[in-house]
């Protein structure tokens, strides 16, 4: 909780006393997402349960920034009017790293999305909606590193890139919601299916293959970062993020082991 309340001061003052009116976006983040989560708790049926309000806000955060990557990139794309090397060189160092070559919109939709991990750690320790400290460190990394890059205006296009793995959870979120607001659907329900088929897909591509990408991608652009922080914090965030991607991993096939699995093995031996 101390370290929330330091790096709100901390925003507060690039914001008054530096002049950063662009972090004000962070603000308008954490604001929206508890304005969100009291309109769910007011007018959802199961909404008193803290962690069906905090999977549904977190459901809309990831629609919401998962969408901004989609077009943020598609719009870039676009810019490069049709040029192959335009596209190519849109995924080079220079454009990944210098905040004078942030794509459009970049900043802000960074912003945001810092704005929502300090909402959603604050909710997370006010309910204790957490089973063990891992989804807390992992918050805490991306509010350092997304911090530091707003802060110092570099990376942000690389750390946009590595929210592209919000198109994933987008459907862990699903599952939740679904279980509790529709728990009688079964394995069977084509509805179910296709929500865990969408889950693998997105698991493998948009999370697992992307941090593979970025990280394969920083390390081959070390050279070519100057001396400071921002390569061995870079590095760091991103090796947490792989090794919290295969935690995510296990904990998913256990779920789906046991969601479309195992009642299939327990009314074979039944029968």
């Amino acid at each position: 909780m101390a370290t929330l309340i330091l790096w709100l001061l901390s925003i507060l003052f690039e914001i008054v006393f530096n002049k950063r009116s662009e972090l004000i976006c962070v603000v308008v983040g954490c604001f929206f997402f508890q304005l969100a989560n009291w309109v769910i708790r007011y007018f959802a049926s199961p909404s008193r349960d803290p962690l069906f309000v905090n999977t549904s806000v977190s459901l809309l955060h990831s629609t919401i920034i998962s969408s901004s990557v989609i077009f943020i990139l598609v719009n870039q794309w676009l810019i490069t009017r049709g040029s192959l090397s335009g596209r190519v060189f849109m995924f080079d160092h220079s454009q990944l790293f210098a905040g004078t070559s942030t794509w459009p919109c970049a900043y802000s939709a960074l912003c945001f999305s810092c704005g929502y991990f300090a909402y959603d750690q604050l909710d997370m320790l006010k309910y204790r909606l957490y089973n063990d400290g891992w989804i807390l460190v992992h918050h805490l990394i991306l509010l350092v590193c997304f911090t530091l890059a707003l802060y110092r205006n570099v990376t942000i296009n690389y750390l946009i890139l590595t929210l592209i793995c919000e198109l994933h959870s987008i459907f862990l979120h699903v599952r939740k919601v679904r279980r509790r607001m529709a728990p009688g659907l079964t394995k069977r329900s084509m509805f179910v299916r296709i929500e865990w088929l969408l889950n693998w897909v997105t698991y493998i591509t948009a999370r697992c293959a992307a941090h593979i990408l970025i990280t394969t991608k920083l390390i081959w652009d070390a050279p070519k970062f100057e001396k400071g922080v921002e390569l061995p914090l870079a590095l760091f965030g991103m090796a947490g993020m792989n090794l919290l991607n295969v935690f995510l991993g296990v904990d998913l096939f256990n779920a789906y082991r046991k969601e479309m699995i195992q009642p299939q093995n327990s009314n074979h031996h039944q029968e």
